[in-house]
């Protein structure tokens, strides 16, 4: 029986002190919850914020630095310390560790997020465990993920991970602010995360030495369950933490229900992370044959074409009043606009081609089944 894949992702509160700096006692604590799930037979994935909070003391400043530069010279210096320290706690437990740096524009790239999907399977193959943390000392405004929420979910969907937890210095989703308001009501459970819960939740974190806040863990739970992961967002305590939380005991909220899905790593690339070139716009019989048949886009379906591509390019797939899929084409535009609305084997003959999708069903991801 195949071993269970566990991404654990810890943010910034769960891993400092009072002062901000990092904690040894939280690191050895969760070291040890970690090592318990490898000893169960689980493959661990450790997504773990921190660097900044380890490396700014040793940089003189009094407090955890709030300039960008600060922090970004804190990581750079903090980044070290802390694999070094995770290193040197799972040694004792005969554990082998990997460092990933990732930054967002990594997924976007097609090359270099099939890279990180073949060092990772590599690596749990080779029972190594990953330590991934996005590169605080590059990434800027655009390129970051929320205290490490959104990356751990697009990580736990690229390994096809069984659960993401998710540990914080709350325990678990609430309707309101509990720090606030004491008669807030704690959601044990929750079958999908819908757009109404994301609007009343407001973005700030919980601690003042956390950045992601319980808005960020919402989206990355909600796109975490459309990649096929369910999700715990909660806290816990001693070594055995991870496996009350696994055992369904946990302190905290589960979200989603049994999965029986999963994107392939394509489709995932398509779907969250690859540039759009282009649209186009489909008749109402492709539209059916795409959402209801299970089929492929032929040119025959095509009414219209927006913006200049290449083949090989991803194009969104409109049915004129919305965005319905996106796909891989097979066809520049120009050829497109040569054979749309044309038969198959016309479309082959002008084209020279011997295939005749424009998207073949592989290559096309319904954004209503990936995004619900």
């Amino acid at each position: 029986m195949a071993k269970k894949r566990i991404v654990v992702k810890i943010g910034s509160s769960s891993l400092t002190n009072k002062y901000g700096g990092l904690s040894r006692a939280k690191l050895k604590e969760h070291a040890e919850a970690i090592a318990m799930l490898k000893q169960n037979n689980y493959e661990v994935i450790l997504i773990s914020s921190g660097a900044v909070s380890a490396g700014f003391s040793d940089l003189g400043y009094p407090a955890r630095p709030v300039t960008v530069s600060g922090k970004q010279a804190a990581a750079a210096v903090g980044q070290g310390l802390l694999v070094q320290a995770y290193t040197d706690l799972f040694k004792s437990y005969q554990m082998v560790t990997a460092q990933l740096l990732i930054t967002r524009d990594v997924f976007v790239n097609q090359e270099q997020y099939s890279n990180v999907y073949n060092t990772l399977t590599e690596l749990l193959k080779r029972s190594v465990l990953p330590i991934i943390n996005e590169n605080d000392t590059v990434a800027i405004d655009e390129l970051t993920f929320g205290d490490n929420d959104m990356l751990s979910a697009l990580v736990s969907g690229l390994v096809s991970a069984d659960f993401l937890i998710m540990l914080t210095d709350i325990n678990g989703l609430y309707d309101v602010n509990p720090q606030i308001n004491p008669q807030a009501k704690r959601y044990d459970f929750l079958p999908v995360i819908n757009d109404q819960l994301i609007d009343q939740t407001k973005s700030e974190s919980g601690s003042k030495f956390g950045t992601g806040g319980m808005k960020s863990k919402l989206l990355a739970a909600k796109t975490a369950l459309s990649l096929g992961v369910n999700v715990f967002v909660g806290t816990g305590s001693g070594n055995e933490k991870l496996i009350e939380i696994v055992d369904g005991k946990g302190d905290g909220t589960y979200i989603g229900e049994n999965q029986n899905h999963s994107l392939r790593k394509q489709k995932q690339w398509i779907a969250f992370h690859s540039p759009v070139s282009g649209q186009l716009v489909i008749d109402k019989g492709a539209e059916q044959a795409i959402l209801k048949g299970g089929k492929s886009l032929l040119p025959a379906g095509i009414v219209a074409i927006n913006g200049a591509f290449l083949a090989g390019e991803v194009v969104e797939i409109s049915n004129g009043d919305t965005i319905i899929a996106k796909g891989l084409v097979n066809y520049s535009w120009n050829e497109l606009a040569a054979i749309k609305g044309l038969g198959s084997e016309v479309a082959m003959k002008k084209t020279k081609r011997s295939k005749p999708e424009a998207i073949h069903r592989d290559q096309l991801v319904i954004l209503k089944e990936v995004m619900a």
